[in-house]
């Protein structure tokens, strides 16, 4: 046996506590201890069991065996993870002792967590239900699941700490405000009333299950003590039933803890402040040898685990760095004592990024990560607490066709079939409302029977035809009803009658009172499944597929064999419901993930180690995160009641940063900015910087303007990394099609466009594009405006010449008929109505005044004018809003504005040409009604609704003339644009630029356009 085995097997005689330094690599360490101590005998390793704390890093420590040993074949250690301790991963004596018993009623089973937060809320809702007898509920069944998730969270802390909530009772004294006293009668869910529930059920929590199984094996040890090595590694003995296996392991012939990074150097002056600061990130250590009686003179370095001289400077930074508070006056000491050279070899391992916003940290971190392949071999890891960093980064590897291995999966909510059955419900709640409609049918997973691609084109047709623009009708038969009064083919009137019918079962549901649970989910997986059904496939084989599909089915199967133990539900209330079951599940993919780049949560690094680490989002709330007491105790209640303090929870995030640091190269990033708010660095950052200061002031000039900040920068190569090489300015659009293609008809609105905006004239009328309505649009003020033509138009046909005595009630009644449109948006509704009636009280008083000097009024003639010119005829249409027949013979042409009216100068030599074209046309008799006609007036009604809710404004100017001239313009334009050479320029003059255009980013106009301004 070598010399470091004979000291494992002489320490491992010893019984007791062991460590590894966090400076190197855990994993290999341990398993090179092992090997050169029982690897001789092909089958003394298979004899040894080692508890590791997850899943992850057994898999860690099977890799390090496999290197350790360089590939040779090897019968590994039973390795079981304590997070998941259950029967079958139970030590197991030697054949003389016999198996472990574990009766039924020793160790009853754990209650499914669906079953748990369900029969929870229905305790909830009953124990809200008793304190407010005679009133309405007000707890919604959404918040009822959510509370009782939450519930069941401070159980299982309960009993993972193994506390008796029966000292809940005496835990608020009358000194302390009500509502403690309130939250702790909320307790007495948990205290009175579910330990009957979980009797009658015969199950008990996964956090006392754990621990009873915990001291199960420890009585069984004790029994028939395991005369082969026993090791727990890697533990920071956080949970009570850990530091019940520790003990019992620490009593047997060859057991053995082994502590990650235990501080062995540290003096008595210093342990002591780090026994008082839970923050610390040995505070754990500290109580977990505290808890088992043991001090740190009883702790031996591992065989073998010596630290290596690699970064070993970073390590001593660091751990300076995190000194605890009471001994921060020690950094002075540490600074002076720092190798000055040390310094400048800092940002050579150890790199700190800034990043303006999460997105750019993502891009950053992806860089970091990617170019870790450039040299074959080599690993890197992201570890963050941030998932929502986690994915952007994973998305942003997607653009080399980088599948990252995420430690905590993805959540079932945003897989694609996880996404499709939270649309499905929340169309059915929202009465199939055109945005939701759409939503689901353009999921990729929705083919309704038909080849997706031929499913797709259909439901575009639909969305063109009903589904842009004012909302149909409420429902399913809404959007029938309005497919049938547009007059659509008939194959999209058949394939819409068969999606309707795949959905009825459902809306018909949703329309009721409350259902069971059971009886929506199975509506809701038929209807899914019908809807996801194409030419080829089944709806089964195409949504519960593959990973995704399968934890979704899965965790559809569970919440279906637990719904009937849930109250029956308001079905609007379901998509909230769902999403809050759905929420924490995870899809971890079997395959298909890059073997050397992965992403970690702090407790999954654990053990592990790679040549490149990024440690993301140091921003505090982040890493570390908030401290909360929850939301049933305060900190003095945890703390009189036995749960640990929030504070803990800092000291073993710092112990999982402070492992993740021994990394090759090591990264920290973080976001300046969040949300568009500042941030905070991670109190760790804010510490390294503070050492860092002390540091290069004991320097002085020795070392100048020496950082652990490296130069290199990461933050701006992430940010140019969407930019283009060559950027290529646009040039203003100037079309010149042929003149077969220019029109040779325009409305005078239409005329007015042109010469405002030349190319939307063109993209309108010769490229014939036309913008799209919104979706699920509410009507705008240009809708008000034709709403208030339309009516207005009906009222001076009804009345031409004399008023009724009733006319204010006869125009507010058609109003009233127009309005009922806005019946379902009675936010709208509430605005305009109150200003159209405050309108047809001034139209009417108006009318009143002034038609005494009025012969008949006409509403919404139509004429137009034929300019004959050598290149054509072109001719130019109007309908004019109002024409009066004055007394005196002349006319007057009135425009009504629900805006505002056009200035005076645009009106006399610019494009506002509406009322001077009108008056050239009813000059020249293109009004039939009129025959040839003097105009003697131009006027505009601005009718607001405001104060004043009307306003006349008479264009004080000879209106012949104006017509004249104005035609002349006109004229000219038609002339110069009948010539092939002429373009259709985009916004001619800026003093011209329609106030808005559907045109304008096909012209461009944000880029040529300021380029334009810049070079003025």
């Amino acid at each position: 046996m070598s010399e470091v085995g004979e000291q494992l097997a002489e320490a491992t005689s010893k019984r007791g506590f062991f460590s590894i330094d966090a400076n190197v690599p855990f994993a290999a360490q341990l398993a090179a201890g092992i090997l050169e101590t029982w690897g001789e005998d092909p089958l003394a390793l298979a004899k040894i069991t080692l508890y590791l704390p997850t899943r992850r890093s057994c898999r860690s420590v099977q890799d390090a065996f496999l290197e350790a040993s360089e590939g040779r074949a090897l019968i590994l250690p039973r390795m079981i993870p304590l997070g998941d301790l259950d029967d079958e991963e139970l030590l197991l004596s030697d054949e003389s002792d016999g198996a472990l018993d574990l009766a039924d009623e020793a160790v009853p089973p754990a209650m499914p967590e669906l079953r748990r937060t369900l029969l929870l809320s229905v305790l909830i809702r009953k124990w809200e239900e008793s304190r407010r007898e005679g009133e309405r509920t007000r707890l919604g069944d959404e918040h009822a699941i959510r509370l009782a998730k939450e519930l069941a969270r401070f159980l299982d802390s309960v009993e993972s700490e193994g506390l008796s909530l029966e000292a809940l009772k005496n835990l608020v004294p009358d000194s302390y405000a009500r509502h403690w006293r309130e939250t702790l009668d909320f307790l007495e869910i948990l205290l009175d009333w579910w330990p009957a529930i979980e009797a009658e059920e015969g199950t008990i929590g996964p956090a006392k299950r754990r621990a009873l199984l915990a001291a199960e094996q420890v009585a069984h040890w004790s029994r028939n003590p395991p005369l082969d090595p026993v090791i727990i590694a890697g533990s920071t003995g956080s949970v009570p039933a850990t530091r019940a296996l520790a003990a019992a392991v620490l009593k047997m012939p060859q057991g053995a803890v082994v502590l990650p990074g235990l501080d062995l150097e540290a003096d008595e002056a210093l342990w002591d402040a780090i026994g008082a600061d839970p923050t610390h990130p040995q505070y754990g250590l500290a109580v977990f040898l505290t808890d088992l009686g043991y001090n740190r003179d009883d702790v031996q370095l591992w065989p073998g685990g010596k630290s290596h001289a690699e970064n070993i400077q970073r390590w001593r930074f660091l751990e300076a760095a995190l000194l605890p508070a009471a001994a921060a006056e020690r950094w002075s000491e540490v600074a002076g004592e720092f190798p000055k050279e040390a310094i400048a070899d800092l940002s050579q391992s150890l790199c700190r990024v800034d990043c303006a916003d999460p997105g750019e940290e993502a891009r950053a971190i992806a860089l970091l990560l990617r170019e870790t392949l450039e040299v074959p071999g080599r690993t890197a890891a992201l570890v963050t607490p941030d998932r929502t960093l986690a994915r952007r980064v994973a998305s942003e590897l997607g653009r080399w066709g980088i599948a990252l291995d995420d430690s905590a999966g993805i959540p079932l909510m945003k897989t694609t079939p996880g996404n499709f059955l939270r649309l499905l419900a929340e169309a059915a709640a929202e009465n199939w409302t055109p945005i939701s409609l759409l939503a689901l049918l353009k999921h990729p997973l929705a083919a309704g029977g038909l080849a997706p691609g031929a499913f797709r084109r259909q439901v575009r047709a639909l969305e063109r035809a009903v589904l842009r623009g004012p909302r149909p009708a409420p429902g399913l038969q809404g959007i029938t009803h309005a497919l049938d009064g547009v007059g659509l083919r008939e194959d999209l009137m058949l394939w819409w009658d068969g999606v309707a019918r795949c959905l009825s079962e459902l809306a018909e549901l949703f329309e009721g009172e409350k259902v069971p649970l059971n009886v929506l989910l199975r509506a809701h997986l038929k209807t899914s499944e019908t809807l996801a059904e194409s030419d080829r496939e089944s709806g089964a084989d195409r949504l519960w597929c593959e990973d995704a599909g399968e934890a979704a089915a899965v965790f559809l199967a569970d919440l279906l064999s637990q719904a009937h133990a849930a109250q029956p539900i308001w079905p609007r209330a379901y998509p909230r419901i769902f999403d809050a079951l759905i929420e924490g599940r995870v899809v971890r993919p079997k395959y298909g993930r890059h073997p050397r780049l992965m992403v970690l949560g702090p407790l999954e690094a654990r053990l592990q180690r790679f040549d490149r680490l990024v440690l993301g989002g140091m921003n505090e709330g982040v890493w570390p995160m908030i401290t909360e007491p929850g939301p049933w105790l305060s900190r003095p209640m945890r703390e009189a009641f036995g749960l640990p303090s929030p504070e803990r929870r800092i000291g073993l995030s710092a112990h999982d940063f402070l492992s993740a640091c021994s990394a090759g190269e090591l990264f920290l990033t973080r976001a300046k900015r969040m949300e568009g708010s500042p941030t905070v660095p991670s109190r760790w950052l804010l510490r390294m910087d503070a050492l860092t200061a002390a540091i290069d002031e004991a320097a002085k000039a020795e070392v100048p303007e020496k950082s652990w900040v490296s130069e290199r920068s990461w933050a701006s190569w992430a940010e140019t990394l969407d930019l283009p090489e060559v950027v290529r300015p646009c040039l203003p659009p100037e079309p010149r099609p042929p003149l077969s293609a220019r029109p040779t008809r325009l409305s005078v609105t239409r005329i007015e466009a042109w010469m405002r905006d030349p190319y939307g004239l063109y993209a309108e009328r010769i490229l014939r594009l036309r913008a799209l309505d919104p979706i699920d649009a509410d009507p705008s003020a240009a809708d008000r405006g034709t709403m208030m033509h339309a009516v207005l138009e009906r009222f001076v046909a009804a009345f031409p010449d004399t008023l009724p005595q009733d006319a204010e009630e006869r125009l507010v009644e058609m109003g009233r008929e127009a309005f009922a449109g806005l019946d379902d948006r009675p936010g709208l509704k509430a605005f305009w109505w109150p200003r159209f009636c405050r309108v047809a009280e001034w139209v009417v008083a108006q009318e009143r005044e002034e038609r005494g000097t009025i012969t008949r009024s006409f509403a919404e003639l139509s004429g137009k004018l034929v300019l004959e010119l050598a290149s054509g005829d072109f001719e130019i249409t109007a309908k004019a809003d109002r024409i009066d027949q004055l007394q005196d013979g002349g006319h007057r042409i009135l425009d009504y504005k629900t805006g505002q009216p056009p200035k005076k100068s645009l009106v006399l030599s610019g494009p506002a040409c509406q009322l001077p074209l009108e008056a050239a046309i009813a000059i020249s008799g293109g009004f039939e009604a009129l025959g040839p006609a003097s105009v003697t007036n131009l006027s505009y009604w601005r009718l607001s609704g405001g104060v004043p809710a009307g306003e006349v404004r008479d264009l004080k100017v000879d209106a012949a003339q104006l017509a004249e001239e104005t035609l002349d313009r006109v004229t000219r334009l038609v002339e110069a644009f009948q010539d092939p050479k002429t373009p259709y320029p985009a916004i001619p003059r800026a003093d011209w630029a329609p106030d808005y255009s559907d045109y304008g980013h096909l012209a461009r106009l944000k880029e040529w356009g300021v380029a334009e301004e810049d070079d003025g």
